[in-house]
């Protein structure tokens, strides 16, 4: 029998085809990744440009403020994955995650966001929104830290030194209620209030009709989210290809993905000189995501309240009289307290990263 036309493969060839095969598989992987990631960022950017030109201009419609756009429909917008994250979250039980979600959600809006668009343009901010808005982001924080027996809860923790994971509250279906109301509340006091008062200039804002509006606003947003979940994916699998332990990956991309709505959008806000919905963004969307977000969770399902989320609403609240404060001062953010605000949540990132 001629056996001269059988190829002989050595066993180190197979492997070495193994291993040349599985290198080009992991390069074609990471490169589709990055083009996930590249997608997610352009639908990103131009999903944020059409969304706050249809914002501004139903403003100027309507003859209100893009600060009042900026606390409702904005803010409602953009925290849209906030909303679907933490009543999926509470409908399945886990109404923990429902809780860490808001509260870091708003973390980042509150020193990350503002942070950053006060290191591109200092953020004037009217009297109004310092008497009113901040007053209402800092008291719904501090109403709902008392209600949790938040002090008691921390005097224990040092005396006792239960684990941080530990169930200490309970945010009831009756207390999420109460919240409820007070957002809805809080909506309408600031149209009462805001409706043909103070209106910036909106001479450079580009007319639309309203149905036009209504279509910028509803493609942008859809963009804004797709866009938002494929730059999360993405990041994330590149994160853990790159050794990042999943805990960490969860503090910092997951948590800041919920959250890349709100930034998007308020870069492009402050970019095109839109500084009312760029400081309405993050302010309603605080608001938005504590007492609405909160409240429907709660009514959903009894939202669980650990020690650790105990300590993570009082440095919450800290945060929000420290901007408030920056706010106060001069009546605007500086870009010295934009850097100062990014660096206090890499600190707050980092605690939270290294506590146990």
């Amino acid at each position: 029998m001629n056996l001269s036309g059988i190829v002989y493969v050595k066993p180190e060839d197979v492997f070495q085809i193994y291993i040349d095969f599985k290198f080009a598989f992991y390069n074609a992987t990471m490169i589709i990744t990055i083009l996930i990631l590249l997608v997610g960022f352009a639908l990103l950017v131009l999903g944020a440009n059409k969304f706050i030109d249809g914002s501004a201009a139903l403003a100027k419609n309507f003859k209100v403020s893009g600060l009042i756009i900026g606390l409702t429909i904005v803010a409602c917008g953009t925290s849209a994955p906030e909303l679907a994250v933490s009543v999926t979250a509470a409908a399945e039980k886990s109404s923990e995650i429902a809780l860490s979600n808001i509260i870091g959600s708003n973390m980042f809006n509150m020193l990350g966001i503002l942070g950053i668009c006060a290191v591109m343009s200092p953020l004037v901010v009217e009297k109004g929104i310092i008497k009113r808005d901040f007053t209402v982001a800092a008291v719904s924080k501090l109403a709902v830290f008392v209600a949790i027996g938040g002090f008691s809860i921390i005097s224990n923790f040092k005396s006792t030194g239960p684990v941080v994971t530990e169930n200490v509250a309970t945010i009831s279906g009756l207390g999420g209620a109460g919240l409820l109301l007070s957002y809805i509340l809080y909506v309408a006091w600031i149209f009462m209030k805001e409706k043909n008062s103070g209106l910036e200039d909106m001479s450079s804002v580009r007319s639309y009709s309203n149905s036009q509006c209504a279509v910028f606003i509803i493609a942008g947003l859809i963009m804004i989210i797709i866009g938002g979940k494929l730059v999360v994916y993405s990041a994330k699998t590149l994160a853990l290809q790159a050794g990042m332990s999943e805990t960490l990956v969860g503090l910092t991309i997951v948590a800041i993905g919920t959250s890349l709505p709100e930034l998007v959008t308020s870069i492009v806000a402050t970019r095109k000189g839109q500084l009312g919905i760029a400081l309405g963004n993050v302010l309603g969307s605080n608001i938005f995501n504590l007492l609405f977000i909160l409240g429907v969770s709660a009514i959903i399902s009894p939202v669980a309240v650990n020690v650790a989320s105990v300590y993570d609403i009082l440095i919450l609240l800290v945060i929000t009289i420290i901007s408030w404060g920056y706010a106060f001062t001069e009546r605007k953010i500086t870009r010295k307290e934009g850097l100062i605000m990014i660096f206090m949540y890499v600190m707050t990132v980092g605690y939270a990263a290294v506590r146990i």
